[in-house]
């Protein structure tokens, strides 16, 4: 097992760079990618940094010379022969071949394109532009390289047994949480933290961490290089970003009410099984469901991921009686905001009325709340969001105003087409 804290110590930038991989990602960006590449290949986007925590002034903690090396260095990764041969063989989600020949040719032969920095009013603004396929696989790197600077950036001045102390101290707490999940019955739990994680290296040994203490109520990982090396299962399937494109390419007004329906009937048909989860809260859960084809309903499960857990849940399970299925054979998976207490209080709710399932994000991999002076070290909202899609603004509603993006006359006009009224406004932490 890696000493962290003494790696943290004697950092060397050959041994230890933020991103090691193109597959240092989330399994759902390589989905995504795929079904990008047949569906969509010739869209132009811009993808764009942005810090909902405005406190955390991050050009003024983290160097532009060493996030310019960072991001140079990602821009000179390609896939490696047994990273290849991973995807190209492996099984994930019971099928073989998951990745076809085609997009495998062209996935090999990527660079990631060019990135525009600047810094304004003690913020990075950090861009991607070009084709769709090639510019969204800058969203994770991006986002893990940002949140771990800014983590080398407190420990830095750090002495070699301060740092020792500190992950022992992060270790128990994340050991203390992983023996009260023990506790909870039935419980199916992944990890999701790539994005906003403490480091690579922590979140190799949180997920270690997971296995060994949580035993088959641990599921896998969404990190596709840990997954490999870990020799456990990869999970992961959509996100907001293809609805939230779809819609943006959409001509009028009934073309955009049709967009999210749009974007998962070209995913049935690529994929099925547990891959064909519904992620409805783009532009508000209650309309999408309202007004969803009933072809839909025989699908695997949800995803719930903004506005408050339980109200989204109980809201799919009356979708999917209402539409004639039996929820008790559908899954939910829980994954915005996520700490021990709330999964075990969700757990003990819906246990027997739905399959439930967790993807524990930045508070797994993340958490180092109170175990540096000022809070330094605790976690805080960074997104990197697709802005614009072939010119046209993006716009995202969720179902938590906090969480909305997009011009405000855009977000009217969204508001508008999918008949979202008034919303209850949630806390962002992570």
């Amino acid at each position: 097992m890696v000493d962290i804290a003494t790696r943290v110590w004697n950092h060397k930038w050959k041994i230890d760079p933020i991103v090691r991989s193109l597959i240092d990602t989330d399994f759902y960006k390589l989905l995504m990618c795929q079904s990008i590449y047949r569906n969509k290949p010739d869209t132009r986007v811009t993808f764009s940094l942005i810090n909902r925590s405005q406190h955390i002034r991050l050009a003024e903690l983290v160097d532009e010379g060493e996030l310019r090396e960072q991001l140079d260095h990602i821009r000179s990764l390609s896939l490696s022969r047994g990273e290849s041969t991973w995807l190209r063989g492996n099984t994930f989600y019971g099928k073989r071949q998951m990745f076809s020949p085609d997009f495998m040719a062209w996935f090999e032969n990527l660079r990631l394109p060019d990135y525009h920095l600047e810094k304004r009013d003690g913020q990075y603004e950090l861009t991607f532009e070009g084709s769709w396929p090639e510019v969204m696989l800058w969203e994770i790197p991006a986002l893990s390289t940002l949140m771990e600077l800014r983590g080398r950036a407190v420990l830095k001045d750090m002495g070699k047994f301060e740092l020792q102390v500190l992950y022992a101290r992060a270790m128990t707490k994340l050991w203390e949480k992983v023996e009260k999940l023990r506790d909870v019955p039935d419980l199916k739990l992944a990890d999701f933290g790539t994005r906003r994680r403490h480091s690579y290296l922590w979140q190799d040994w949180c997920v270690q961490a997971l296995k060994e203490g949580l035993g088959d109520a641990f599921v896998g990982t969404s990190n596709c290089r840990i997954a490999m090396q870990r020799e456990i299962e990869a999970i992961g399937t959509n996100a907001h970003e293809l609805p939230m494109v779809y819609s943006a390419l959409a001509q009028d007004d009934a073309a955009l009410l049709q967009a999210p329906y749009d974007v998962l009937a070209d995913w049935q048909e690529e994929h099925d099984g547990n891959l064909r989860i519904i992620l409805p809260d783009t532009y508000g859960t209650e309309g999408f469901l309202d007004g969803a084809p009933d072809w839909l309903a025989s699908w695997t499960g949800m995803r719930i991921d903004s506005g408050d857990p339980a109200t989204g849940a109980e809201r799919a399970i009356a979708w999917w009686i209402a539409r004639g299925e039996d929820p008790t054979q559908k899954l939910v998976i829980f994954s915005d905001g996520l700490d021990v207490d709330k999964i075990a209080a969700l757990q003990a709710q819906f246990a027997g009325r739905v399959r439930v399932s967790f993807g524990w994000g930045t508070m797994l991999t993340n958490d180092f709340k109170g175990l540096a002076e000022g809070d330094a070290l605790a976690p805080f909202s960074l997104v990197c969001k697709a802005v614009s899609a072939n010119g046209v603004s993006t716009v995202k509603l969720s179902d938590n105003p906090r969480k909305a993006m997009g011009p405000a006359s855009e977000i009217a006009r969204y508001k508008r087409v999918f008949g979202v009224g008034d919303q209850d406004e949630i806390a962002v932490v992570v």
